[in-house]
């Protein structure tokens, strides 16, 4: 796979084609070739058409693109939530294509976090007992050390004992987060991690998933409609159609808003 340079809308150039490959490795994620069909004949939907892309390890990049662009779709079939029609996906050096299900679970729970935006929280269990539910499920030890620094992070240490229900939204997040971290995922994906919250709660989020990404090497891809919440991503994959239509580096909220309109300028 190669790198092209194109002229972008605004004059300047930037890299086109597969993209953000760690020097000398094996990207963390990538596609490569992805088309998902949905359905049959004249209800077919090509929710995804032909994307190849690769995201960097120990980067924080944001998918974004208009309602039913392909986002979700692209996501679902990076972690393994959903099979391709066709193309190839691939984690670490894992390659997902034609893997069974019981091997697809496997790799899930050994190299994937999830941050939802619903928290997906046992409301039975306390906040620690939410945290180390992927490890005690999988029969692996807790790295207390490691437990100990996410949580003092997370500012979670008084929380640890309260249930879900006691835990505002901000703090459920938090802990869904620190479930996401505390396995060390070779990819943690966010789905729409702030959708739920207000503002401040929001932003203290994307705020820990930025410190995650830099202080403690942790790969993130989010799926996000806000493009104040894209801002604190290090770079943004914009999908229209299926098909990946931009791809931004230090992105603002300014320029993410401009790449989301110029597929709609361009109809």
């Amino acid at each position: 796979m190669h790198i092209n340079a194109v002229e972008c809308r605004d004059g300047s150039s930037r890299r086109s084609g597969p993209r953000g490959r760690s020097e000398g490795g094996v990207a963390a994620v990538g596609a490569e070739d992805l088309v998902k069909v949905y359905g049959q004949g004249d209800t077919a939907v090509r929710a995804l058409d032909g994307v190849t892309v690769d995201f960097a390890r120990g980067r924080f990049t944001a998918i974004m693109g208009p309602s039913g662009s392909g986002k979700s779709t692209l996501m679902h079939c990076l972690a393994g939530l959903d099979g391709a029609t066709s193309g190839r996906v691939r984690i670490d050096e894992t390659e997902l294509t034609g893997l069974s299900e019981r091997a697809l679970t496997t790799v899930r729970r050994d190299k994937v976090g999830f941050v939802f935006q619903s928290f997906n929280l046992l409301p039975q269990l306390t906040a620690l007992d939410n945290i180390t539910l992927p490890l005690d499920l999988a029969g692996r030890p807790v790295d207390r050390t490691h437990l100990d620094h996410l949580v003092g992070v997370l500012g979670l240490r008084d929380r640890l004992t309260h249930r879900p229900g006691e835990l505002s939204g901000g703090q459920q997040q938090r802990v869904a987060l620190a479930r996401a971290l505390t396995p060390r995922p070779a990819v943690v994906f966010a789905d729409e991690p702030t959708g739920n919250l207000d503002s401040r709660s929001g932003t203290e989020v994307l705020g820990f998933l930025s410190a995650s990404v830099r202080d403690l090497g942790q790969t993130v891809v989010m799926v996000t409609h806000d493009p104040r919440a894209a801002a604190h991503a290090e770079r943004v994959v914009v999908l229209a159609d299926g098909e990946v239509v931009d791809d931004l580096d230090s992105p603002t909220p300014a320029t993410v808003t401009r790449a989301l309109r110029a597929p709609e300028d361009a109809r």
